[in-house]
């Protein structure tokens, strides 16, 4: 629990910073490609982790396209609602039909869309749940769903800007990647020390990084990451190693919050034609209580886990998977931060944003929560026994 709540306080602590640092240093928007690249290294280093500890049985692969399909939901059905949201409720009726509003808030509103798997995983660690059901199930449902965010950004783009060839390598680097990790699965013996698996991930986010300014394109170090530390092959960590860890897991909620872009007077505006952009003010009420319906709109879209894996996991278990799904973090932020990009902007975006922070905010609750149902869930299964 004391580790739950000092990643929450350093969540926490970075996004005020995110807030107040660019009124205090005049240059801090020329330090936003540098926290973005630490971000990136911190979150590779927790994929890289992860896929070292992942194991798929080869011979009955149909429990994963299920996986799939569920994970699909949990990205597919908050985006959509919070979509519908914004164009019905925020936007004047003249504009539902619009085909511009429609692709604005499409790509606006998949912020909603991808469970924040390195602050999931950190914070269930953390929690002392990393050998149960709901965590490693959780494990799955998170990367497909961050994968299928990712893949789903690819035709978006499109939408916007037009086709370019760099997302078409994008898609083709993406099934590489997949296949590579299926092939050769824990059968790479490279160094694997902690001081080794950061080296891995700080050249992850650089490659990743650079791929971006070349092209335009955003290619997230989540997939590359996690198919590394899947064909690596296992090998227990040192003491140092699990303390190398959860410092850099501890860095990584600060930086998380550093890169959440400022909520309120962010304006790397490009385009002066959009029109969320041109949509009028909110008095702060109202972005208050947009703000707060659409945190329970997004969570609410997460709960399909709920209705699945009857014959795995107790309606606990189930549930307190369906929480872990709520946390959203830097995938979330670089939607974002894309969309501020693409010239969007005004009061959707802003909410969107505040959105996003009220949910960095409250993950350690949610992490609380499943402890507390899965506690729970242990204590009923004694008492049977022992009945």
């Amino acid at each position: 629990m004391k580790k739950i709540i000092v990643y929450s306080a350093l969540l926490l602590v970075g996004l005020v910073c995110s807030q107040l640092l660019p009124s205090f240093i005049p240059s801090y928007s020329k330090l936003q490609p540098v926290i973005m690249v630490l971000t990136m290294s911190a979150l590779a280093y927790i994929m890289i982790n992860v896929g070292r500890e992942f194991e798929i049985d080869k011979n009955n692969l149909k429990q994963y396209r299920w996986d799939y399909v569920v994970a699909m939901t949990t990205a597919t059905f908050p985006w959509i609602a919070v979509v519908v949201y914004f164009i019905f409720v925020l936007m004047p009726p003249e504009l539902w039909s619009n085909v511009d509003a429609w692709k604005e808030t499409l790509v606006i509103g998949r912020f909603a869309a991808p469970t924040s798997a390195g602050v999931l995983f950190a914070m269930l660690t953390a929690a002392g749940l990393g050998a149960t059901w709901v965590f490693n199930k959780a494990r799955i449902l998170a990367i497909f769903d961050d994968l299928d965010t990712v893949l789903l950004m690819i035709p978006l783009s499109i939408l916007v800007v037009g086709w370019q060839p760099a997302l078409g390598l994008t898609l083709v680097l993406m099934f590489g990647l997949l296949a590579l990790g299926y092939r050769y699965l824990h059968l790479w013996s490279i160094p694997s020390s902690a001081s080794a698996v950061l080296g891995y991930a700080v050249v992850i986010a650089v490659v990743c990084e650079l791929f971006y300014l070349r092209s335009g394109v955003h290619f997230e170090v989540l997939l590359p990451a996690f198919v590394l530390g899947c064909m690596m092959k296992s090998q227990h960590e040192s003491a140092s190693d699990q303390q190398l860890s959860s410092l850099i897991a501890g860095v990584f909620m600060v930086l998380v919050g550093l890169s959440l872009p400022q909520i309120f007077g962010s304006a790397d505006i490009t385009a002066s034609d959009s029109i969320t952009l041109s949509m009028p003010a909110m008095s702060l009420a109202e972005i208050t209580y947009h703000v707060v319906v659409i945190s329970i709109i997004a969570n609410v879209g997460k709960m399909f886990p709920l209705f699945c894996y009857r014959k795995e996991a107790s309606l606990k278990e189930r549930l307190a998977l369906s929480i872990s799904m709520w946390p959203r973090g830097e995938v979330g932020a670089g939607v974002l931060m894309i969309s501020l990009g693409y010239g969007f902007g005004g009061p959707i975006v802003t909410i969107s944003m505040l959105s996003l922070a009220l949910n960095l905010v409250l993950t350690g609750v949610f992490i609380m929560v499943v402890r507390k149902l899965i506690l729970n869930e242990r204590q009923e299964g004694e008492s049977y026994e022992k009945a």
